[in-house]
């Protein structure tokens, strides 16, 4: 596991060095057409790895996810649905209408025999770093913020509240804001709500009212 340095950066094993490297350059060849979405894992790579610091969270296991979040955003959207439908993904909707949803699951059900070295952990955040769940473990809560707030994302109130809340707010809370937010901004624009995302929220709610993280 990756630890701080005595300069403040991530000291990390040989072998997860070099694991690292592999997977970063790999993502790199492999979102080369999508120079933004290259340029957006890469900052959320960063971005996990410091909110994993921050929060006495593996910065190896956060980096790792961060980097491969979105290695499923290089297929086109026909792309994807062809391969949820053939992993036989099943969100209770047709999966047109959960789109955005599906990079996850999809990168987290392909990409273990190519990264066998890679936990589970890192695969189930993948795949609810989208979505959320009602059960979200710290590195899960790792990624789903640091893919809201990296920088290259545009300010927003949201946002900009969520970035203020680092360090200063408790992980659990961090993550509630920007699910929250998430839900809000889908609102706003009048996009379609996911009925599992109503269904998490409950959840989590209340969980929260009950004092329970």
């Amino acid at each position: 596991m990756g630890g701080r340095s005595r300069a403040g950066a991530v000291a990390y094993a040989p072998e997860e060095r070099a694991l690292l490297a592999r997977i970063e350059s790999d993502v790199s060849g492999h979102l080369a057409r999508k120079q933004r979405r290259l340029a957006h894992s890469l900052s959320v790579a960063r971005t996990a790895e410091r909110l994993a610091v921050a929060y006495g969270v593996d910065p190896f296991l956060a980096r790792a996810a961060g980097l491969l979040h979105d290695w499923a955003k290089a297929s086109s959207a026909s792309e994807q649905l062809e391969a949820a439908r053939g992993l036989g993904l099943d969100f209770g909707v047709d999966l047109e209408l959960v789109l955005p949803l599906l990079h996850g699951v999809i990168a987290s059900r392909t990409l273990p025999t190519r990264y066998p070295e890679l936990p589970s952990e890192v695969w189930h955040a993948i795949s609810v770093h989208t979505s959320a769940a009602p059960d979200m473990s710290p590195l899960d809560e790792v990624l789903f913020v640091a893919d809201g707030i990296e920088p290259l994302r545009p300010d927003t109130p949201g946002i900009e509240r969520s970035r203020s809340l680092v360090g200063v707010a408790s992980l659990d809370d961090l993550f509630w804001e920007s699910f929250v937010g998430g839900i809000v901004y889908v609102l706003e624009g009048g996009r379609y709500l996911y009925p599992g995302t109503i269904e998490v929220y409950n959840a989590l709610a209340a969980r929260r009212a009950e004092g329970r993280p």
